[in-house]
């Protein structure tokens, strides 16, 4: 088996990625954009001129600009292409087998590979997530569509901005993000796909169901299992003939919306790949190898000694202290907005993710209600009415608590029946008529784009910056400088929060002892974060690295039919014992099986297949006088006795033939066929066989 990561991803909205090669099968794990590199581009205003070739003196002007503190002008103002894997696209598509998805971020570079006409792997996604990718792929192509209104057509071939002598003048920050550290990322970039290319991604992806099994090829079984992150979001199983593959991407124990974390449907698998790197700061500069911090250790302290058994140890895994947290948390928001509210400003929330929107939607509602103010909520986007509407009818998805709703007649979130009251209003574009007949201010905007370059953000942004009342909520990981660049100079209040992206270090290693993993994938970001014991044998791994992991299994296991398994005939092989059945040997449901065959009625005699030892000569002469066939031995090799030893034996009747016995193969020579093979059932007999 072998496992290369090919990116270790950046935060919640781009999610590590990998080439796993199981049983000959490639196996691609998570297809993202780095929609955070859209950072480099400028959310062009109405009016604003669109990127054009420089000359000579423009260019000599901005080469003495760039050690200096970026401005708005230092971006690139083109029509923006977006960052894929950086390692993926120097694999060809064609080799490709699988694709598994965990989460809907995890797909949206998806329609890049589709579009490959050598692409014809298998994709496996969950109901929900293919749903919310698929509304998250149409927003993005909707948002880059008005983009297009400023810039024009742009060359989907080589855009001016990718001309050598434009990137060299870019600033040191926005060129490293451009090229990479080596420079090696610029063939990552890639012009946006259309909506027609989404609709076409979707068709060939196949959806499952939590815990529900599909069969590749007759030789892998996968299965999703839920991760606690989002909604719809998994962990996958992989089971071979020779290798079960447990893969754990950013998971959270119990979560305040989503499905809680089944890491008990991980266990019985020998090798686990781990792949949370939410505990990483994003903003910090991994690639130094000797900055470590204080490692977590599993000690008594983070798990009581006196847990024996696995109902105890998930008891102590799913304890709810991270979900209040972030519950408290979200509660302080809330409470910044209606601060900012009451003192006449607005907020903006550009946070693209659907559990915590839809719990700040109710959070602020309740807020609002037991305040005498009555200030409106909009949500924009082209696809909010039907993400909405597909939280309200996903009940298998959700947490126990949303899902006890249901069961008492309550919907499953506040924002259906806050629709309904007309405390929220939902409108598909910032320009929409009924929207700019209904703007109150102040008033709280939930809409795309976190990154704060596409879609209703970049205007609003726009009319709100120099209002010092207004709050902006903006998720940490976003380089906020960076992002607020062309808004400046910014009046208007910034509140940069985290989110739970991921379990904490100190279950870690609980996890593990609950799972009990073979072999242990982890990534070498976080040896110094955490000490790891309990696995067999760790390897650690790093982006652009090939590991190859031993098999686990030395045989492979075969299910034998009982009718076959009756006729069992066992002889004795040097050290081993071993028997003979006549069967059809096929894979399926990931197992080697063994059937009954069905022979022919005129079928001969069952010969033997596989013989072993050399024939004693005496013995040979024995069987070869009872079938009328005479002859001598005419050489001993060594002087050794007849019956122990290699010779030759002549034949001389009814016809000339030689036998010539060697240490490690036995050669008849004769000119009549049927004497041969008389011969051949003499050696038969005399040899031991199957």
């Amino acid at each position: 088996m072998k496992f290369t990561c090919l990116s270790k991803g950046g935060g919640f909205h781009f999610p590590p990625c990998h080439m796993l090669n199981v049983s000959g099968f490639r196996i691609l794990l998570e297809c993202p954009l780095d929609l955070s590199s859209l950072a480099i581009f400028s959310p062009v205003p109405v009016g604003l001129e669109a990127h054009e070739p420089l000359d000579s003196e423009s260019v000599a002007r901005k080469k003495q600009k760039i050690e200096k503190t970026l401005d708005a002008n230092d971006l690139v103002r083109a029509e923006p292409w977006y960052k894929t894997v950086k390692n993926l696209h120097l694999w060809d598509p064609s080799f490709i087998d699988v694709v598994l998805i965990s989460s809907p971020m995890g797909m949206l570079g998806l329609p890049f590979l589709t579009l490959s006409k050598d692409f014809s792997a298998k994709i496996y996604v969950t109901e929900a997530t293919a749903r919310i990718g698929q509304l998250m792929m149409e927003d993005l192509v909707s948002m880059h569509m008005e983009l297009n209104q400023f810039y024009g057509p742009g060359d989907a071939s080589f855009p001016q901005w990718m001309k050598w002598e434009d990137l060299e003048i870019l600033p040191s920050e926005l060129k490293k993000i451009a090229l990479g550290k080596y420079c090696e990322e610029l063939g990552a970039w890639m012009p946006l796909y259309s909506a027609v290319d989404v609709k076409d991604c979707m068709k060939k992806v196949q959806t499952l169901k939590y815990a529900e099994e599909a069969c590749y090829n007759g030789t892998l079984i996968i299965r999703p299992f839920s991760s606690g992150l989002e909604i719809g979001t998994c962990n996958w199983t992989i089971s071979g003939p020779k290798r079960n593959v447990a893969y754990i991407s950013s998971s959270i124990f119990v979560s305040t919306h989503a499905m809680d974390f089944d890491f008990l449907g991980l266990r019985g698998n020998d090798l686990m790949i781990y792949s949370d790197f939410s505990s990483l700061d994003t903003t910090e500069n991994m690639e130094n190898d000797d900055t470590c911090f204080d490692p977590v250790t599993y000690t008594s302290s983070n798990v009581s000694d006196d847990v024996n058994n696995l109902e105890e140890i998930a008891a102590s895994l799913l304890k709810d202290d991270e979900s209040r947290e972030e519950m408290e948390k979200l509660a302080f928001l809330c409470t910044c907005a209606f601060d900012s509210v009451k003192a006449g400003g607005s907020v903006l929330v550009p946070i693209d993710r659907l559990g915590i929107v839809l719990c700040l939607l109710e959070e602020m509602s309740l807020l609002l209600e037991s305040s005498s103010l009555k200030v409106p909520i909009y949500i924009i986007s082209s696809v909010a009415e039907e993400l909405l509407a597909f939280t309200s009818i996903i009940p298998e998805w959700l947490c126990k608590h949303r899902q006890e709703k249901l069961f008492s007649g309550e919907p499953l979130f506040a924002h259906v029946k806050l629709i309904k009251e007309g405390k929220i209003h939902l409108f598909p574009s910032v320009h929409s008529i009924e929207l700019l007949t209904n703007w109150q201010e102040p008033c709280i905007v939930f809409c795309p784009h976190w990154s704060l370059r596409l879609g209703p953000v970049v205007h609003l942004l726009r009319y709100w910056c120099p209002d010092p009342n207004s709050l902006l909520i903006l998720e940490s990981g976003v380089d906020a400088n960076l992002a607020l660049l062309p808004f400046k100079p910014m009046e208007m209040k910034v509140l940069q929060c985290s989110f739970l992206s991921g379990m904490s270090l100190q279950k870690v290693q609980p996890l593990l002892k609950t799972l009990q993993p073979k072999l242990l994938l982890f990534p070498k970001e976080l040896r110094c974060k955490i000490q790891i014991s309990g696995a067999n044998t760790i390897f650690r791994y790093s982006e652009n690295e090939t590991l190859r992991i031993p098999t686990s299994k030395e045989s492979t296991e075969i299910d034998i039919a009982t009718d076959l398994a009756s006729k069992f005939r066992w002889k004795p092989l040097k050290k081993e014992t071993i028997t003979r059945l006549d069967g059809e040997l096929v894979m399926d449901q990931g197992k080697h099986r063994l059937l009954s065959g069905f022979r022919p009625a005129d079928s001969k005699q069952q010969i033997l297949l596989l013989h072993w030892g050399s024939p004693d000569l005496k013995g040979l002469l024995t069987e070869l006088s009872k079938m009328g066939i005479t002859g001598t031995i005419k050489k001993v090799s060594d002087e050794a006795e007849p019956e122990n030893a290699a010779g030759i034996i002549d034949i001389v009747g009814p016809e000339k033939a030689l036998i010539d016995v060697r240490e490690t193969d036995t050669v008849i020579i004769a000119a009549n066929d049927n004497l041969a093979s008389h011969i051949f059932k003499a050696i038969d007999i005399v040899l031991d066989g199957i």
